[in-house]
């Protein structure tokens, strides 16, 4: 809606997590340094977690886009899956195909001589897991047997997980003492601070295209960063917002009072004061009927 307001070329604060912007930050880039040792000395739980937003998912999708081609990628984005639907994904995961005369038994021998038959050719084969906090907790289990399957030297399966902090909340339970035993590296993702949160937002402007220079100060990136908590989904949500505003507005950069209707209309932000108290009660939706107003008015260029 505002790109060509701006001068962009395409939407720099989506939050579907497009590996195009990643950003080498310490806390993703420290994750990747430990998921890619971890990986190459073959061990076999992995585990990185942190809070919602933090940047899991992409990370998950630049590791899995940046294996080496030795390495065979399983990946199950959804494991809020029984035990079998757990067995049946891997299995699909690995090129095996679907029947419903398999029984459990016969399906885990299949896995099996499928990793032997991959490792055989050269292959390390690694399963990913996102969201893994929603692992029922059989199905725990049923991926903590995956990693006997091994040969004399090295593990036939190696498994990430990214995950929650709920998830260590359910690992320090007694009951899971076999598999948290078995998780040999983990990472804890941490939000930004605020110089990174305003580097980061001037990244993704730059690799959408933006050359008018700084559509937001140093100083009202830091005050997104404090409103977001550093948390990256939300710094993408107000700044989004912010742009919006001030297109609405019709200004060619980001002011203090955008950031402001900007964040008071985010549920998780944090809420600040503002001298410009009117932005701040206005709220997104009347801006968004003014952009499409101004939208078909128009003619449907923006």
């Amino acid at each position: 809606m505002y790109l060509q307001h701006f001068g962009l070329t395409e939407t720099p604060f989506s939050l579907t997590p497009n590996t195009g912007f990643f950003f080498g930050l310490a806390p993703h880039v420290e994750a990747l340094q430990v998921l890619q040792t971890a990986l190459q000395t073959g061990e076999g739980f992995i585990k990185v977690t942190g809070e919602v937003g933090t940047g899991k998912t992409l990370i998950c999708r630049k590791l899995m886009n940046d294996l080496p081609e030795r390495f065979h990628c399983a990946y199950l984005p959804n494991p809020y899956l029984s035990p079998d639907e757990l067995r049946w994904g891997v299995a699909l995961e690995l090129g095996l195909k679907y029947s419903n005369q398999i029984d459990q038994q016969q399906l885990t021998s299949l896995i099996q001589q499928q990793l032997l038959a991959l490792s055989a050719h050269g292959h390390s084969i690694v399963l990913v897991l996102d969201e893994a906090q929603a692992l029922p907790d059989e199905s725990l289990e049923a991926l903590r047997l995956f990693t006997n399957l091994e040969t004399e030297s090295r593990k036939l399966l190696q498994v990430v997980l990214f995950a929650q902090p709920e998830l260590d909340e359910r690992l320090a339970l007694n009951k899971f003492r076999q598999l948290r035993q078995r998780i040999t590296f983990s990472y804890c993702l941490r939000a930004l601070t605020n110089d990174e949160s305003a580097a980061y937002i001037q990244h993704r402007l730059t690799v959408a295209g933006s050359e008018a220079g700084r559509l937001f100060s140093e100083a009202n990136a830091k005050r997104i960063a404090r409103a977001a908590r550093g948390i990256p989904r939300l710094i993408n949500v107000i700044s989004h917002k912010s742009l919006l505003v001030s297109f609405g507005e019709g200004a060619q950069k980001v002011e203090t009072h955008h950031i402001g209707a900007a964040v008071a209309d985010t549920s998780d932000a944090i809420q600040h004061q503002s001298r410009t108290i009117m932005w701040s009660l206005v709220g997104i939706s009347v801006v968004l009927i003014a952009c499409g107003a101004l939208y078909w008015f128009k003619g449907g260029v923006v």
